[in-house]
């Protein structure tokens, strides 16, 4: 999207007066009552009046040229029409909760369907509706069952759709929503699917095959009038979700469980998760609900369980006993089976990219983004090798700002992304007087007093970052919170610190959350 034409505005007087093709098309959102210029009636008005018209194209040209290399910033409404796509079945509880949980962060006015069914006419006009943008910050239209007359207004009103389904409904192309694509302005609006799951409901139902159908922006499993839930589902519709992105470190992301503690006691909501290695085991057993105080003692335990060194053909160590123990942690989750999105970033040595694993078993990305290449053997997936994501990105932002950003109006925003870098560079260096590493030299660097001379992990560990080393200030900038704990004292093999490192990680996001706070640059709603 270039640009938004509000009522009372002009469009197209630089192609009108120098008589050429115009840059952008123009799209009506919504009912609009147009004025159009002809080249020939604006040719006569020139004869008639032409000071006074002159006045008005170099006024508008002039604003043209100074918007040109932004969005201009519209202050009105999002307008959400909620729409049940099976003979409205759960649209009311739908529309009535994103009410309450837009009402919690400004002005909001729902409009349910009149009881009569009344007709086009009855319904209020387009100087209402501006009115209405005018006066409330959120706009939430109830169609009601069928394709009535209010339904198809209360459509045509909205910048944004909301369908709903129940758990377990048809994926296929209904009655209803072929209507509703008839109306005009419909491949222009953004549309999202709301699966409405049981208020008892663990885990949500396979929401797979309504992602495969491509007709939405996004798929919310969300249980019944589960506030949290619908609050996610608002700051999604209005470009203020929080993405977290948790970047891998060994033991240092045991900081990872203290800034997540930092922000829950602060009210700061997570609604996606991105991790890398440690970042995406702890990362995995978050999203799956598992508490802080859990996560920190069964990933301790789960790091303390050691490898078994195996012939070098391919790796080091075999992975049996990881893969085995992340079988037993999170069984058979699958990623679509989440209240909250999450993927496990892995380099993919196939095609020479970052791969952000957000479908299939939880497990296995998890295992592919705890895999480093030559240490532990690269997962395979159709074909293809997965290792640990640090060779090009340890802190995958850019996987994050992609879920947060693809087709969200610059206005509206692309959402918040709190980044957490754990991945202190260690400086590798040897004696200077070496002129060569040998097995002896690192041996003896066991020794007290003895220099340190890098073994195979250490030599391993470093090239696998090179990758991310060499883009942190892209990666820094492609965040809105970069926080870096100040844990490069702690051995990236100190599993047995993981209280204190959790600590330290946690007092540093307490004063960084207080900083945002005073400088007024944390745009979501607190989660009460």
């Amino acid at each position: 999207m270039y640009n938004e034409v509000r009522p009372g505005q002009s469009v197209g007087e630089a192609a009108l007066i120098l008589q050429q093709p115009r840059a952008a098309d123009v799209t009506a959102m919504r009912d609009s009552t147009l004025a159009v210029l002809s080249r020939a009636n604006f040719e006569a008005l020139l004869i008639r009046y032409p000071l006074a018209l002159s006045r008005v194209f170099a006024q508008a040209n002039f604003h043209w040229v100074r918007d040109v290399r932004k969005v201009v910033e519209q202050r009105y409404a999002h307008s959400v029409v909620v729409i049940g796509l099976h003979d409205g079945i759960g649209a009311h509880e739908v529309a009535d909760c994103l009410a309450k949980a837009f009402a919690r962060c400004g002005r909001m006015h729902h409009f349910q369907p009149p009881q009569d069914n009344a007709t086009e006419a009855a319904v209020f006009d387009v100087d209402r509706q501006n009115e209405l943008d005018e006066q409330f910050d959120f706009l939430v239209y109830e169609a009601g069952p069928g394709l009535s007359p209010w339904a198809r207004r209360a459509f045509r009103q909205a910048d944004q759709v909301v369908f709903v389904a129940s758990m377990g409904a048809l994926t296929s192309l209904g009655p209803l929503e072929r209507g509703f694509m008839e109306e005009p302005g419909f491949p222009m609006k953004r549309k999202h699917l709301v699966l409405l799951h049981s208020a008892t409901a663990t885990v949500p139902g396979d929401v797979g095959s309504w992602r495969d159908e491509s007709r939405f922006e996004r798929v919310y499993p969300i249980r019944s009038r589960h506030q949290g839930d619908f609050s996610r589902l608002s700051r999604f519709l209005t470009g203020s979700a929080v993405g977290v992105v948790l970047g891998g470190g060994g033991a240092r992301g045991f900081a990872h469980v203290g800034v997540l503690q930092a922000l829950e006691e602060a009210g700061v909501p997570v609604d996606l998760v991105g991790g890398n290695s440690m970042g995406a085991l702890i990362g995995a057993q978050y999203v799956c609900g598992v508490s802080l105080a859990d996560i920190l003692t069964q990933t301790q335990r789960f790091a303390a369980g050691g490898e078994r060194l195996t012939l070098p053909l391919i790796s080091i160590v075999s992975g049996r006993r990881v893969e085995r123990d992340l079988k037993s942690m999170f069984g058979d989750i699958t990623i679509e089976r989440l209240w909250r999105p999450f993927f496990a970033a892995a380099c993919n040595l196939t095609k020479g990219v970052t791969t952000a694993q957000d479908t299939g078993l939880l497990w296995r990305a998890v295992l592919a983004s705890n895999s480093p290449a030559g240490l532990f053997p690269p997962v395979l997936h159709k074909g293809q090798l997965l290792v640990d994501g640090a060779i090009l990105d340890n802190v995958p932002v850019e996987a994050m700002r992609m879920r947060l950003g693809t087709a969200l109006e610059k206005r509206r925003g692309n959402g918040t992304i709190i980044a957490i870098d754990v991945g202190v560079p260690d400086a590798l260096r040897v004696d200077p007087s070496l002129a060569r590493l040998s097995p002896w030299h690192t041996l003896a660097s066991f020794l007290p007093g003895t220099r340190t001379s890098p073994g195979i992990g250490d030599i391993l560990y470093s090239a696998g970052h090179v990758g991310s080393v060499s883009q942190r200030a892209r990666t820094m900038a492609q965040s809105d919170h970069y926080l870096e704990p100040p844990v490069a004292g702690f051995s990236l093999m100190g599993y047995k610190h993981a209280q204190a490192i959790s600590e330290v990680g946690y007092r540093y996001a307490q004063e960084k959350i207080a900083q945002w706070k005073q400088l007024n640059s944390a745009p979501w709603e607190v989660v009460q």
